[in-house]
């Protein structure tokens, strides 16, 4: 029963997590643009596609993850405040939008003539590096476990992935309707929304990072012996 529950509460976390950072409501003007051109069925067909692109691409970093980690040696708590500072980065743009950014526009969606379900829809569309960054920090929270803990943890966040990607799907397949509905208002205040939110993730992976770093009797021990060998 613990082991369920574990699960059960990774995936809730990887979905809340995630799912600000993908925004596939914020993806939607983008699939208006590039697919304007497509007949339905083929516009249907590329966003299946992009979903499914998402899925193994997040699915690859959760699971070489703790490969990377390891092979360039990053500690798990830089892990996390790195990714907090990312996903924070981002919040920012999405709830400050600067001058120079632009949607884009009907008349670039005729330059785009070839598959368009991995780049733009996937990448950078519904993942990117604040989506990765999110997903590797999970990971490596589900590494710090042990035994079948950590197998519930790994499954729960792949899990709150398929979920994202998921409602994705739903979203972007609705997005002529979606976009009637909400309009240009309704679409920046929920793009609004989603970034404060990241803001809110972000900080709170610095935090946790932090609180482990600072938590350490080495770094403190470390930082008196330098003080006591520094020159007066």
């Amino acid at each position: 029963m613990e082991w369920l529950t574990s699960y059960l509460g990774y995936a809730a976390g990887a979905l809340l997590a995630i799912l600000p950072i993908v925004n596939p409501l914020g993806a939607v003007p983008l699939v208006m643009s590039v697919a304007a051109h497509l007949p339905e069925r083929e516009r249907q067909r590329q966003i299946r596609r992009a979903c499914i692109y998402t899925f193994v691409l997040c699915v690859s970093f959760l699971a070489a993850g703790s490969l990377i980690m390891s092979f360039f040696g990053i500690s798990i708590p830089g892990m996390r405040i790195a990714g907090g500072m990312i996903v924070a980065f981002l919040g920012f743009g999405m709830l400050f939008p600067g001058a120079e950014q632009k949607a884009p526009s009907a008349g670039d969606a005729g330059v785009i003539r070839h598959d368009i379900a991995f780049t733009p829809l996937a990448m950078p569309g519904l993942s990117g590096p604040g989506t990765f960054a999110v997903v590797m920090s999970l990971g490596s929270q589900a590494s710090a476990r042990q035994g079948w803990d950590r197998v519930a943890d790994f499954l729960g966040v792949a899990t709150g992935i398929l979920a994202v990607v998921v409602i994705s799907w739903f979203v972007l397949r609705g997005a002529e309707k979606f976009n009637r509905v909400l309009g240009a208002t309704g679409m920046v205040a929920l793009t609004r929304l989603m970034g404060f939110l990241m803001i809110c993730i972000g900080v709170q992976f610095i935090i946790n990072g932090l609180s482990v770093v600072l938590g350490d009797p080495a770094i403190w021990a470390g930082l008196a012996e330098a003080l006591r060998q520094a020159p007066r």
